[in-house]
């Protein structure tokens, strides 16, 4: 499928869940009575961990079910033994709950139904409309037909009470895996290719999750899906779109079962970001081949990886909005994502001054054992927040490139014979350049103006204003600068024989070895480095050893 570049979307307040289609399908409903409440469900698979992609699903389906006043369950669809694990469903409880939501008493498994859900299947070959094959994986694709072409069953016509009987001893464990399957019997010369008979049933051995040791058969996701949506009392299926070629499936099992719910299925186009993937098949390649340092790492999309990053869930919830709900689909610019978590961070986080890469300076008239505690505010945008003392003393670090020697036209920071303002304390000018034998700077020495300290009544003025940390008292840090992971915008746009791995990015992750104000730890985990953007503490950090993460830089490449 080729991507478009979607549209830039509307501001915020001026595009809201009520305008979506999906929301005007679900009032008409309400309005012709086919339905007198709201009732959604968001319905993981437990194989892996959520990503971003998943966020616009739960924020539509938790939004819409409060919206109408209506109830949102969670239920993890874990109908696959083989892949499924714990792991994943602690994960996207943590991830639900993070976001906003809370599904209250609403949490449900399908394994919850595997009895009824037996029933149902029985109730299908009783009726004739459901039989046990015998054909193979390989034969099925060899007898699946082609358009214009039927599918092909020898099994379609077992006698029912042999197809019962059949059944039975499938789940008693009596046949090997792929031994046998139970299928549908609709159409086999439907255009629709998932008419044509479709697999509901599985010999799968195996120990489940939850019902451990106790079926050898398990129902496929297409059959499972529509009747536990159904035993729910879900009215509005809400899915992605690769998920409409299934609904006449969908439909068709609850109209020939007899589950209580008639559920409607409706669908919206998926999430695509720039510069990542969405597949959880590549999301796991990632990890298991090392490419990444596991799920929750943060140049991953999942929403784990997002969080240890430092992105905040306001700021998703506001993309998820921004960005609506359409039927086509389309690629929808990071950028968005990054300009929704600026506006967020702007006014929560307090600024900061850490110097990523130093050059040590020596004041050289400062008298050698004065320290002076000098005011600076805590974030400029928030007055209440107010302001903290900073130590300035004669030796200090600035950023190696506020500097250059020999600096071209418009360069307004540090230069021989040059003079800048340190961020809330003085200006100050350079006087010599140390350098080793090598002929790398190692210091510089300059000169104060005493008269001019920040808040003060100088009238001196200096084009360029830089941050710098006390030589002596600042901690050490490290800082973890994180870019996109992959260099394309559209990773799986590569040449043939080839896959998304060749789109990676070499340089998506650079670790500094950087120098902070000394009164760290402060209160909170995010906040904004001066000029180099907004950070969060990692989870690796301790008092001994500081670990941060860039979430997003300053610069913003949104269009909007």
């Amino acid at each position: 499928m080729e991507l478009k570049t979607a549209p830039t979307p509307e501001p915020a307040e001026k595009k809201t869940m009520s305008g979506n289609f999906i929301h005007d399908d679900i009032e008409e409903d309400l309005t012709e009575g086919r339905y007198n409440k709201v009732h959604t469900r968001f319905p993981p698979e437990p194989n892996g961990y959520l990503h971003i992609g998943h966020a616009k699903s739960i924020c539509l389906n938790f939004g819409t079910a409060q919206k109408y006043g209506g109830v949102c369950n969670l239920r993890f669809d874990d109908t696959n033994p083989a892949k499924e694990d714990d792991e994943y469903i602690r994960s996207i409880k943590a991830d639900v709950r993070w976001l906003g939501f809370d599904w209250g008493e609403n949490l449900f498994y399908a394994s919850d139904y595997f009895d009824k859900l037996y029933g149902y299947a029985v109730e299908l070959i009783r009726a004739g409309k459901a039989y046990v094959c015998e054909l193979s994986a390989d034969q099925m694709r060899e007898y699946r037909g082609s358009i214009g072409v039927p599918a092909r069953s020898p099994w379609r016509d077992r006698p029912i009470e042999e197809s019962l009987d059949l059944f039975e001893r499938m789940k008693n464990g009596e046949f090997a895996d792929g031994q046998y399957t139970l299928r549908a019997k609709i159409d086999l010369a439907s255009p629709n290719f998932v008419l044509r008979d479709p697999v509901i049933y599985r010999i799968q051995h195996g120990v489940h999750h939850r019902t451990g040791d106790k079926w050898c058969i398990y129902p496929m996701y297409d059959f499972a899906h529509p009747l536990s949506d159904s035993l729910e009392g879900i009215t509005h299926s809400i899915c992605t779109m690769e998920f409409e070629i299934h609904r006449p499936l969908y439909e068709w099992l609850i109209a020939n079962t007899s589950c209580p719910t008639k559920s409607r299925q409706i669908e919206f186009a998926r999430l695509n970001l720039t510069h990542t993937v969405m597949s959880k098949r590549f999301l796991r390649k990632l990890v298991e081949e090392g490419y990444v340092t596991g799920w929750d790492d943060p140049r991953m999309p999942t929403l784990s990886g997002l969080r240890r990053r430092g992105y905040t869930p306001e700021a998703i919830r506001d993309f998820c909005e921004r960005i609506g709900v359409a039927k086509a689909e389309s690629m929808v610019d990071t950028a968005l994502l990054e300009h929704c978590l600026r506006e967020d961070l702007n006014t929560k986080a307090d600024r900061v001054m850490c110097v990523l890469d130093p050059l040590k300076v020596i004041i050289t008239n400062y008298p050698e054992n004065e320290r002076e505690m000098l005011p600076v505010d805590n974030n400029p945008e928030k007055p209440e927040r107010g302001k903290r003392l900073l130590p300035f003393s004669r030796e200090i670090y600035i950023e190696r490139e506020d500097f250059m020697e020999e600096p071209p036209k418009k360069f307004f920071r540090l230069k021989p014979g040059g003079e800048v303002r340190l961020k809330g304390a003085y200006i100050i000018k350079c006087e010599e350049v140390v350098k080793d034998a090598a002929g790398n700077i190692t210091e510089l020495r300059c000169t104060y103006d005493p008269e001019t300290k920040s808040g003060g009544a100088s009238t001196k003025k200096v084009k360029a204003t830089i941050h710098w940390v006390n030589a002596k008292e600042c901690k050490d840090a490290e800082v973890r600068l994180y870019d996109y992971l992959f260099t394309a915008e559209n990773p799986y746009d590569v040449p043939e024989g080839s896959d998304f791995i060749e789109n990676l990015n070499p340089n998506s992750l650079e670790i500094k070895q950087a120098k902070i104000e000394s009164l760290f730890p402060l209160p909170g985990e995010k906040f904004q480095f001066l000029r180099h953007g907004y950070f969060a503490t990692d989870p690796d950090s301790t008092n001994d050893h500081l670990v941060f993460n860039r979430i997003v830089s300053l610069k913003s490449n949104y269009k909007g």
